[in-house]
C-alpha cells in the first residue's frame, strides 16, 4: 500500500478532491508501526476515510496546503513531547532530532501542538480540531511546565482544540471519525471513553461519582497552599487511570471545566493484531532520502512490538498515565507475521533487533484480580517489594520467542531494552533466564535499576536495590556458565526527588565497587504528568504528603551528575567540591577506595602510559 498523501499533487494523483481528515505532527512522516501518526493515519484509512498529513509545517501554505478538511485536523507534537526533543534535563537546546529528515534540530516550534492548533484556527476558523498524542495526553490537566518553570493550564484551554485523546487512540479516533461521518458536531462528542473536553461552567451538567480536582486557579500560584493542592490533584488524576474502575475527573480553568472521560479499555489481542496487520510502508517517505532520511527509523526497523501498558508504573515515568499499567498483548500468529514481513526486507541481515514494548516481559495482567477490579490505586504491583498477588511467569513469552528464533532467515533474535529484572528474579522457572542469556543478548543487556539507594528508589517507584544486586549476580553465573562475555548496561539517574547528595555519594561508591564507568547518565527529567515531577514542582510526595528533599541548584544538579562520571577529569572539582561539602575526606586522595586524587596529576603522571578505561560501553569487569 502507498503512503498516505503529504503533497497536493499526491492527494489529487488518488483521484481525491479533498480529505476526510488531516492530520498535523510535529514528526517527520514514517509508515511504520512506532509511529503513532503512522497508525491513527492506517486505522482511519481502514475505517474508510481519505487522510492526508502534514508533517513539520512552516509557512501558512503548508497548513492550507490541502485545504480544509471535511471531517476534523488531528494534531499531535510527534512520538516525543516537542520539549523534550528540544531541549535537555539542563534546559540546553539540542542539537539534533531523530524524528526530523537529516536528523536536524528545528524543524518543529516549542510546545507544537499548541502553535498548530492556533495556526489552524487562525486560517480556517471554526474548524474542527482534535488533539492526542503523547504531548496532549500528559498536559489534559493543569500541569507544572519546567521550561517556564510554572503552572499552565490544560492544553484544551491553551491550545483552543475542541476534544483531547489520551492514551493510545486506535479506538477513539475511529469512533470520533464515525460519529462525525454521521453529522455530529466534534463539539457535542462528550460521551467517548479516553477523551477530555471543555465545556463553560454555567453548561455543566454534574457526572454522578465524578472526582473534582482542585482548579487551575488553585494550584497555579508558586506558594506552599497552591502546591499542596497541586500535589492533591496529582493523586486524584493518578488514581483514575485504571479502565476498569476510573472515574470522570473534572477541573475548573476559570469560566470553563476540563472534564476527562474514564479511560478508553486497551485494545484486545484480536483489535491489536488487526492494527498491526495494516499495510505500513515501514519506513520513511521517500521525499526524505535525498536530505538524509530519517534518523528514527533506525532503531525500530527491524524490532517488533508485541505489547503495551506497564504495571511497573515508575514514578518518573509517563506511561502508566499514558498506556495504563493494564497489558494488552498481541498473538504469537500476529507477531510472527510481522518478523515474516521483516525478513523480507532488502536490507534484512538475519537479526531481529527487539521484541518488546513498554516492557518487554510482560505478556499478562500482574495479577488475577485486575480485569474485574482494576489495579489498586495507591499502591504499586512491584515496588517497594512485589506484591503476593502478583503472577510471574515467562512460560508465553519463551514461546513467542523461541518460535521467532525457528523462522527461516532469521539469525538471532535480540531483547535490546525493557526488561523488568525484578520481575524476572521473582520467577521460580528459570528456563526463560537460561535462554535469554543464551540466545537473546547481544553482548549487553540493558537494565534500569537507576539508582542504589533505597531512600531514592523508594520515590522513584523502583525495587529495593538488594533485588538488582541479586538479578547481576544471577545473570554474570549464567553468563559464565555458558562460555559467554556479556554485560549488563544499567540506567542510571541523578538528581531525582529524594536524592541528596549523601545519596549521589553512595551510588559512586556503588558504580566503584562494581567497576562500571557510565559514560552516559541522564539527570531526572520533570516532564509533564508524572508522579515525580510532582515531587519536584510541589517538594511533597502526593501520596502521603510528607516533604521531599529536591536537588534544585544547578550547582547541586552538576555534583549529583559529575559523581556519576567521578572518573572523568573534567568533573574532578565538582566531584571535590561534593566531597568536601560532606565531610568525605577519606574518599578523596590515591588510595583504592577513593573517588578522586586532591592534586592535579604532575606532567610526569599525564604523559605516562594510561590503561584503558573500563567503561559501560566496551568493557565491564565482572565481580569474581
Amino acid at each position: 500500500m502507498p503512503f498516505l498523501p503529504i503533497t497536493k499533487k499526491e492527494m489529487l494523483s488518488l483521484g481525491w478532491n479533498e480529505a476526510d481528515f488531516i492530520i498535523v505532527t510535529g514528526d517527520a512522516y514514517v509508515d511504520h508501526p512506532s509511529f503513532g501518526t503512522a497508525i491513527i493515519s492506517r486505522v482511519l484509512e481502514n475505517e474508510g476515510f481519505k487522510v492526508c498529513i502534514i508533517s513539520q509545517p512552516r509557512s501558512d501554505g503548508d497548513y492550507m496546503r490541502f485545504g480544509k478538511p471535511r471531517l476534523a485536523f488531528l494534531v499531535n507534537g510527534g512520538n516525543i513531547d516537542s520539549m523534550v526533543a528540544h531541549y535537555t534535563a539542563a534546559k540546553k537546546r539540542r542539537s539534533d532530532d531523530a524524528y526530523t529528515p537529516g536528523g536536524k534540530a528545528g524543524a518543529r516550534p516549542d510546545r507544537a501542538v499548541t502553535v498548530y492548533c492556533k495556526k489552524l484556527r487562525e486560517l480556517f476558523g471554526d474548524v474542527n480540531i482534535a488533539i492526542g498524542g503523547i504531548e496532549a495526553s500528559l498536559r489534559r490537566f493543569a500541569h507544572y511546565d519546567y521550561w517556564a518553570d510554572t503552572v499552565k493550564p490544560s492544553i484544551l484551554i491553551d491550545s483552543g482544540a475542541d476534544l483531547l485523546m489520551y492514551g493510545m487512540g486506535e479506538k477513539h479516533v475511529a469512533e470520533i471519525a464515525h460519529r462525525l461521518n454521521g453529522g455530529e458536531r466534534l463539539q457535542d462528542l462528550t460521551d467517548i471513553l479516553g477523551t477530555c473536553y471543555k465545556v463553560k461552567a454555567t453548561d455543566y451538567v454534574p457526572v454522578k461519582g465524578a472526582k473534582e480536582c482542585p482548579s487551575f486557579e488553585m494550584v497555579k500560584e508558586p506558594d506552599e497552599a497552591s502546591k499542596k493542592q497541586y500535589a492533591v490533584s496529582c493523586r486524584i488524576q493518578q488514581a483514575e487511570q485504571d479502565a476498569t474502575v476510573g472515574k470522570v475527573v473534572i477541573q475548573k480553568h476559570g469560566e470553563y471545566i476540563v472534564v476527562q472521560n474514564p479511560p478508553m479499555p486497551p485494545l484486545t489481542t484480536e483489535e491489536m493484531d488487526r492494527i498491526y496487520s495494516l499495510p505500513f510502508m515501514r519506513d520513511y517517505h521517500p521525499s526524505y532520502k535525498a536530505l538524509g532520511g530519517v534518523p528514527g527509523i533506525e532503531e525500530v526497523k527491524f524490532s517488533i512490538i508485541h505489547n503495551r501498558g506497564c504495571f511497573g508504573a515508575c514514578n518518573f515515568c509517563s506511561l502508566a498515565f499514558h498506556q495504563g499499567r493494564q497489558i494488552a498483548v498481541r498473538s504469537h500468529e500476529s507477531v510472527i507475521d510481522e518478523a515474516k514481513k521483516i525478513t523480507q526486507m532488502p536490507d534484512f541481515k538475519g537479526y531481529i533487533h527487539d521484541v518488546g514494548g513498554p516492557t518487554a516481559n510482560f505478556r499478562r495482567t500482574s495479577c488475577d484480580k485486575q480485569l474485574k477490579s482494576g489495579l489498586c490505586p495507591d499502591k504499586k504491583c512491584l515496588a517497594p517489594q512485589m506484591c503476593p498477588a502478583v503472577k510471574v511467569t515467562h512460560s508465553d513469552y519463551l514461546k513467542l520467542l523461541r518460535e521467532l528464533r525457528a523462522l527461516p532467515k532469521v539469525k538471532k533474535v535480540f531483547i535490546r531494552s525493557g526488561i523488568r529484572f525484578d520481575y524476572l528474579i521473582a520467577d521460580s522457572d528459570e528456563e526463560f533466564f537460561k535462554e535469554l542469556v543464551t540466545h537473546h543478548v547481544s553482548g549487553q543487556l540493558k537494565v534500569a535499576p537507576e539508582h542504589c539507594s533505597n531512600n531514592v528508589l523508594k520515590y522513584m517507584g523502583k525495587p529495593k536495590i538488594e533485588v538488582y544486586n541479586k538479578f547481576e549476580k544471577r545473570f554474570y553465573e549464567l553468563t559464565k556458565s555458558i562460555g559467554k562475555k556479556q554485560y549488563l548496561v544499567p540506567y542510571l539517574m541523578s538528581s531525582h526527588p529524594g536524592s541528596t547528595l549523601k545519596d549521589a555519594v553512595e551510588l559512586a561508591l556503588f558504580l566503584k565497587r562494581n567497576n562500571l564507568h557510565p559514560e552516559q547518565v541522564q539527570d531526572f527529567y520533570p516532564t509533564p504528568g508524572t508522579v515525580s515531577t510532582c515531587m519536584f514542582y510541589t517538594g511533597l510526595d502526593p501520596y502521603t504528603m510528607e516533604k521531599v528533599y529536591v536537588p534544585r541548584t544547578p550547582a547541586e544538579k552538576a555534583e549529583q551528575r559529575a559523581l556519576l562520571q567521578y572518573f572523568k577529569p573534567e568533573n574532578r572539582n565538582f566531584v571535590l567540591s561534593a566531597l568536601k561539602k560532606l565531610g568525605r575526606y577519606d574518599l578523596i586522595g590515591t588510595g583504592k577506595n577513593c573517588l578522586v586524587a586532591d592534586n592535579k596529576p604532575t606532567n610526569k603522571q599525564n604523559t605516562a602510559k594510561q590503561k584503558p578505561k573500563k567503561t559501560i560501553r566496551n568493557v565491564h569487569k565482572k565481580k569474581k
